[in-house]
């Protein structure tokens, strides 16, 4: 059993808008610092930035604009905490304390998943998708006409060689989007990891934070071993699962940029 959202979710919206300013952070700086919180809803977007690289007003607004077509955004930005910049002066730390584990992908979750990118595709609107066992539930904002999604689904099926009993949209056409609801960072970790745990959000942050490089790391690991593959840290370790925290980090980062960025991050999560 399995749900998944789309990048047009709210929540997911909040986070690619947070996954867009740590890009903008990582154009300004290295390896800058930065923890993003945003809340979006009816038209309007709050954001809460600790980071150690500023921004002008107007790059905030440009972003929101572009990804939630928000133009009513009020930015509070302030300074990392002087303690946590100094546990990151001169090497690379571990920047939170954290519990972990990575998970394999199931055929099931995969599954959901490519269901979930093919509808997107077609359909650029708020989608979220639950799967068990053979029940599909398909909840597609802005089609009026269930037929088109079942058409598609079903011609998606005969070239997959899927049979799945389909469920579209229960209680008709709606309209989703974050005209309806609001959405917030990191409120669609299911969707994000699957069976995978973790003490902290993916998304709005750093790799020098756990919640991201960590996370990252024992997903990675999980996919190679086959099987759930757990690690712990505290806050100013130098050194996690044996290995120096400057190399999860490195594994983190040729992770996030092979996938474009960490608003490209968090359209999808970890499962994608």
């Amino acid at each position: 059993m399995f749900e998944k959202v789309n990048p047009m979710h709210p929540d997911k919206v909040a986070d690619r808008i947070a996954g867009a300013l740590v890009d903008l952070a990582y154009k300004k700086a290295k390896d800058p610092k930065i923890a993003v919180e945003v809340l979006i809803g009816h038209g309007k977007a709050f954001i809460i930035a600790e980071t150690s690289e500023q921004f002008k007003d107007y790059e905030v607004k440009r972003i929101v604009s572009r990804i939630a077509n928000i133009f009513s955004v009020t930015y509070v930005e302030v300074p990392q905490d002087v303690h946590l910049a100094s546990n990151q002066a001169g090497k690379i730390r571990c920047g939170d304390n954290g519990i972990f584990k990575g998970m394999p992908v199931t055929k099931e979750q995969w599954l959901l998943q490519n269901i979930a990118t093919a509808l997107y595709q077609n359909f650029r609107s708020d989608g979220k998708f639950v799967l068990n066992g053979k029940n599909l539930i398909v909840c597609q904002s802005g089609v009026e006409n269930s037929e088109v999604i079942k058409k598609l689904l079903l011609d998606w099926y005969h070239k997959e060689d899927v049979l799945i009993t389909l469920n579209i949209n229960p209680l008709g056409p709606w309209t989703g989007g974050s005209d309806v609801d609001c959405g917030a960072t990191n409120r669609k970790l299911g969707s994000d990891m699957g069976d995978a745990v973790t003490g902290g959000g993916l998304h709005g942050k750093d790799l020098s934070k756990a919640d991201v490089s960590v996370n990252i790391y024992c997903h990675i690991m999980a996919q190679r071993t086959g099987h759930e593959y757990k690690a712990c840290c505290a806050i100013g370790d130098e050194y996690v699962d044996g290995k120096p925290y400057a190399e999860i980090v490195e594994i983190a980062r040729d992770y996030i940029n092979k996938l474009g960025g960490f608003e490209a991050f968090a359209e999808w999560g970890l499962i994608r």
